[in-house]
């Protein structure tokens, strides 16, 4: 179940029906994105993912599959269903290359990896999208016979019929005498001077005939077809040819009756087959929707996420694709959502400051579960984890998505009166600002009655407001979770990220003063409401900036964990290289001995024959057994000398690099221990006589940095101004600081333009550098300026797109990053994203 009947405008579905329109090759296609519809079944939705899946594994790896042809041809079909009813020659060509187009998509999808076909134990190669060949017949008999009929230019072939050829020669032997006549009369006038040199015969009324001026009209004996619009020529048909023309007449009739024949005849040999031809262009019509979705994943970074047959939802990195689509146009980027409802934690609550992305968070819940249970990808990460709702229902107050009518706070009550009956445990409730549009008072206490209804119905919900009531309900129920939409309080702006466990301020304060509201109307506000909503909101506040400081910490933690681990196996591939290396080289060092070893033997019988033939001497025989013993000891120690440089070479390359690494570390936490002395050194208090504090006196609090004002003294407390902020503290806790807060001043001043200065230039930094086409001095120069600012910012990773080319700039380009210490590693982007043309880059 649907809720309501427009529910895909109001999740945005409809627009992406129409980008899916525009990705199909064919009206076929089309009408198959109408018929898209919200489904139950597991196995229908996994088939339509795999479906999905298998083709972009076709886009990715295939060059061949046919996209041509894909004409919808079922009104023909529908047309030939009539007796005595035939094709034109332009539809039976339409007809010849779409049917040849289904062929060619059969025989695609029904390759196997083995060679054997017809093989029971045959693995087809796209098994899911091969199932939609089954029972789809080819008729290669039908293609056969269109080209028997039909030469390449789509036109009735001559000996189509032996009828038509006879015809046909007998029309070109009759318009070729025709043609001689008429020239012949046309030259005999253009020689007396009556016509111009560059008249031609021309048709008029299927008739050839001579163009003339009037006056010469009488001097040929003929009929007079037709005149021109400004009565300075005319038409006239010799009388030589007139008979001629009148047979080219009957004979072109008779042509046209000989190939109204043929096409009759033809439409009365398939007419028996329309029905299956009709199923084999729904066949194809399943393609061309299928390979659109394909390109609409491809165009969102969609996946196909892990679907379960329950309700569940274990959403990591999702995105709204159309907010996706627009906020990329304008070169921003989309926060992604990671959500969360199972079983144990069924209902969420949304709070947070207007603008700060509630809405937009319900509807790419809703967008994204209704797109899966429709067939299609999703954009979101690889280890998501999705599960099927048996019905959604949506209420949204958002006046871009429901007409005025809806808006209103009855038409709010009707849809929860639909919500609290149908809801159960499969279904999927999205209501946006819960219990708005009436009294505050009886709006939330509503609002928490029929939520504790969904409560009871263990009904799956992502529900946003502004209550403090139904925040304080996710404490006091097992199964509803509070979540908040983030937002700075240093910038003042929304974050548009969603954080589970703790419900949002709606930082109303901090809204209104940003927007300029007056401070005495705020004030006023603020003891309305009394200090104690203000105090518990500032909590709530503060809570929220703790677990965003700590989440981040967490990421950082995890990213370097994972760095490590990279380093780690970086490390151990190299250590099993090594090993590897050292293996062959002692392989190849015992080879080379092998053959030392048969040289040495045949040195030693040449040295034995020698000796006796030569009879030579004790002396002479002594010493060429010592250049033989010689010639032993370096066959021995030959393997383990070149094992030893071998990996003394490696070692000390490793030592190197380590080293290296070890001293830009030194030197980086080096630096960083200076500026914190220096830091400490400014902000240190100048030493002053210890004396009575009194009302005026400028103090800190010992131990802190801050400097304020003493406003007045009551006893042994005193009331200090910092800022705008008034504290009381106990004398004993202050200290005079009257030269601190001059030199904290322009400390923070100068920390401040430099946080300034790196985050501008972090916002405007673009990670690709393109050089293509520069000089090798101009490269460079881009180069060290592009690596410089890629450190300032923090940049993991950058890319340099150099072209391939002679390879001169990427070898430049390369040599300078080999001698930048902050730089880990640099490589070929993959293949598919400009292989040896573009240099990845990796920061330490």
């Amino acid at each position: 179940m649907i809720y309501p009947k427009d529910f895909e405008h109001k999740i945005g579905f409809k627009e992406i029906r129409d980008i899916l329109k525009t990705l199909c090759l064919s009206v076929l296609g089309k009408e198959q994105i109408d018929l898209i519809s919200f489904s139950t079944d597991h196995d229908f939705i996994l088939s339509r993912l795999d479906e999905i899946k298998e083709f972009k594994r076709i886009e990715e790896q295939e060059d061949e599959f046919p996209l041509q042809y894909f004409y919808d041809m079922r009104p023909l079909l529908a047309r030939l269903r009539i007796e005595k009813t035939y094709p034109e020659e332009h539809e039976l060509m339409h007809l010849q290359r779409s049917l040849k187009a289904i062929i060619d998509v059969v025989a695609f999808l029904s390759r196997t990896e083995s060679s054997d076909a017809t093989s029971e134990k045959a693995t087809f190669l796209y098994p899911t999208l091969h199932q939609l060949t089954l029972n789809i017949n080819v008729f290669p008999h039908v293609l056969k016979r269109i080209g028997e009929m039909l030469d390449k230019f789509g036109k009735i072939r001559d000996n189509a019929s032996s009828t038509l050829y006879n015809i046909r020669t007998e029309l070109s032997k009759i318009e070729g005498s025709v043609s001689r006549i008429l020239n012949g009369i046309l030259r005999s006038i253009q020689q007396e001077g009556l016509i111009e040199k560059d008249v031609t015969p021309t048709l008029r009324d299927g008739r050839l005939v001579i163009p003339t001026p009037p006056g010469v009209k009488r001097k040929i004996r003929g009929i007079v077809h037709d005149e021109s619009a400004t009565g300075k020529t005319v038409f006239i048909e010799p009388a030589e040819v007139v008979e001629a023309n009148n047979r080219i007449r009957e004979l072109e009739n008779e042509e046209r009756r000989e190939i109204i024949r043929l096409l009759t005849e033809f439409a009365n040999t398939i007419r028996p087959e329309l029905d299956e031809m009709k199923n084999s262009y729904w066949f194809l019509a399943q393609v061309d929707a299928i390979r659109a979705k394909s390109r609409l994943a491809k165009q969102f970074h969609a996946i196909e996420p892990i679907v379960k047959s329950q309700a569940h939802v274990d959403w990591v990195q999702a995105v709204h694709p159309l907010l996706q689509r627009s906020l990329t146009k304008q070169g921003k980027k989309v926060v992604p959502l990671d959500l969360t409802l199972s079983s144990e934690q069924h209902l969420l609550i949304i709070s947070g400051p207007n603008a700060g992305g509630k809405s937009v968070c319900l509807k790419t819940a809703g967008l994204l579960q209704y797109m899966l249970q429709c067939g299609l990808s999703v954009p979101m990460a690889e280890n998501s984890t999705m599960g099927i709702f048996e019905s959604i229902m949506i209420d949204i107050g958002d006046e871009q998505s429901i007409e005025n009518d809806l808006s209103t706070y009855s038409s709010h009550l009707l849809n929860m009166k639909m919500m609290m009956r149908h809801c159960n445990p499969k279904t999927l409730l999205l209501i946006d600002e819960f219990g708005s549009g009436t009294e505050p008072q009886i709006g939330g206490a509503m609002a928490q009655a029929m939520l504790h209804q969904f409560y009871n119905k263990k009904a799956f919900g992502v529900i946003t407001t502004h209550y403090q009531n139904l925040k304080h309900f996710a404490d006091s129920h097992k199964g509803v979770v509070n979540g908040a939409m983030l937002y700075d309080r240093k910038e003042m702006q929304a974050l548009f990220q969603l954080s589970i466990g703790q419900p949002g301020s709606s930082f109303a304060i901090e809204i209104a003063r940003k927007t300029g509201i007056p401070e005495s109307v705020i004030q006023e506000a603020s003891e309305l409401v009394g200090s104690d909503y203000i105090q518990s909101d500032k909590y709530l506040q503060d809570i929220v900036r703790d677990k965003r400081y700590w989440e981040n910490k967490r990421q950082t933690v995890h990213k370097r964990e994972k760095e490590i681990e990279q380093v780690i196996q970086k490390y151990e591939k190299e250590i099993a290289e090594l090993n590897q290396s050292r293996k062959d080289i002692l392989k190849k060092a015992k080879e080379q001995a092998e053959e030392l070893l048969k040289e040495s033997n045949k040195k030693i019988e040449n040295t034995i024959r020698e000796i006796k033939l030569k009879q030579a001497e004790k002396e002479a025989t002594r010493q060429l057994r010592n250049e033989l013993n010689i010639f032993k000891e370096q066959v021995q120690d030959i393997d383990k000398q070149a094992e030893d440089e071998k990996i003394a070479r490696k070692i000390e390359q490793i030592k190197q690099r380590k080293e290296r690494h070890e001293k830009h570390k030194k030197e980086k936490g080096e630096r960083e221990n200076k500026a914190a002395a220096a830091l400490r050194a400014i902000q240190k208090p100048i030493a002053t006589e210890k004396k009575q504090l009194v009302v005026g006196d400028t103090v800190r609090i010992k131990g802190l940095s801050s400097v304020g004002t003493i406003e007045q003294i009551v006893g042994n407390n005193a009331t200090v101004v910092v800022g705008d902020v008034r504290t009381k503290v106990n004398l004993n806790k202050l200290e005079g600081a009257k030269e601190v807060a001059k030199t904290t001043k322009t400390v923070y001043n100068i920390s401040k333009e430099t946080r300034q200065a790196i985050e501008s230039r972090k916002q405007n930094f673009r990670q690709d550098l393109d050089v293509r086409g520069l000089r090798g001095d101009e490269a460079l120069t881009k180069v060290m300026h592009f690596i410089d600012d890629a450190t300032l910012v923090g940049m993991p990773r950058v890319r340099i797109l150099h072209g391939t080319g002679n390879g001169i700039l990427r070898t430049l380009i390369r040599q300078y990053l080999n001698t930048i210490p902050a730089i880990s590693s640099f490589k070929d982007e993959h293949v598919q994203f400009g292989g040896a043309g573009i240099t990845v880059v990796d920061f330490d």
